[in-house]
């Protein structure tokens, strides 16, 4: 087995671990308080609208799912006889596999729809859309442009939305992640995460959730790629709230130093292919290498939600036994499936909640 699954192995079963039921005793009190919060008929456009609990007890019910199905090879049609409307402007291989895969796997039935086969807000208005859509299915995921045709879809709906993508937030990347390294380190709080790279929408993502669970966050972006100001106020409250640190840089070794985790995306999103040139030359520096580990902690490991160009990190660190990008990438699956099940149903893990 390569070195580098062979450590994702190990850390996936110290992390098991955690996840302990026991029969006579029920949960751990730190699950019971976890067990009260209900997010049925709840949608997810971003996870500002999320509480540390309700966070939590996402990241609770995806381990739950990961563990009975694909470890301990169970079958749990939780989803049976139910329908996603799974709408994509945008293309992507990780969300449409999650997304359609792990709906069937839970007894669903997906259907995919892309721009030739619907046209929002042209052909038919988001207002009709959604009122359509919700007479036809339980839930709609959508992977759109405009954080606004969201925003409007949930508004019009009667059954949850979910957001597969917009300009503004991606929510189900950040739950991967943070699935991810409480796997691989066994808890989240107190862990220092860097980003290094675009002020786009997986970083606002980080930056409304990552002090909620205790987790600090230091961003480096290049003088002009800042994140939303909007959104570095609303984070800027909620670390604060939580004792956590937030640090804002252009320097990508300032971001880096002392940092448990070193996070980048894709410096040129769909859409800004014109901007390629000019984006490519602001962000020289910024490369994720093994140099810039040399200044993190001695446990850093790498993320990358994927797909990624070799001007965003070198092959030395993406292939290396520090990078999680595969894992990463997996655990969309069960982050999705986590989501979907708790929007839909009353389900109740089976396994007490890990150390956050």
């Amino acid at each position: 087995m390569p070195l580098n699954l062979l450590s994702v192995s190990r850390s996936f079963l110290k992390c098991l671990k955690s996840f302990h039921y026991d029969p006579q005793r029920g949960f751990s009190n730190g699950s019971a308080s976890l067990s009260s919060v209900s997010l049925k008929g709840r949608s997810c456009l971003t996870l500002k609208d999320f509480s540390s609990d309700e966070i939590k007890r996402l990241l609770w019910v995806s381990g739950d799912l990961k563990l009975q199905i694909k470890h301990e090879k169970q079958y749990l049609p939780l989803l049976q006889g139910k329908a996603i409307a799974m709408i994509f402007e945008k293309r992507s291989t990780r969300t449409r596999m999650s997304a359609e895969t792990g709906f069937a796997l839970l007894g669903g039935h997906p259907c995919f729809l892309t721009s030739q086969d619907i046209h929002l807000g042209v052909n038919e208005s988001c207002t009709d859309t959604a009122r359509v859509l919700s007479g036809l299915c339980n839930i709609v995921l959508a992977r759109v442009y405009s954080h606004a045709t969201l925003e409007e879809l949930d508004r019009e709906a009667s059954i949850p939305i979910i957001n597969g993508l917009s300009d503004l937030y991606h929510p189900i990347q950040i739950l991967a992640d943070f699935l991810t390294l409480q796997e691989h380190y066994g808890y989240l709080s107190g862990l220092t995460v860097s980003w290094i790279g675009d002020g786009n929408n997986v970083l606002h993502s980080f930056m409304m959730t990552a002090a909620k669970l205790g987790v600090h966050l230091k961003v480096a972006t290049p003088k002009g790629y800042e994140p939303d100001k909007s959104v570095i106020e609303e984070a800027q409250k909620l670390s604060k709230q939580h004792g956590t640190q937030l640090v804002l840089t252009s320097d990508p070794m300032e971001a880096a130093h002392g940092s448990n985790v070193l996070v980048t995306d894709t410096w040129v999103s769909m859409g800004q292919e014109e901007e390629k040139k000019r984006r490519l030359k602001d962000f020289q520096g910024y490369q994720i290498t093994m140099q810039t580990g040399n200044v993190a902690k001695p446990d850093w490991t790498f993320l990358h939600c994927l797909p990624r160009k070799m001007e965003e990190v070198d092959d030395q660190v993406f292939y290396s036994s520090r990078s999680l990008v595969f894992p990463e990438a997996e655990n969309r699956k069960w982050t999705i499936m986590g989501l979907m099940v708790s929007l839909l149903t009353d389900y109740t893990p089976q396994i007490s909640m890990p150390k956050f």
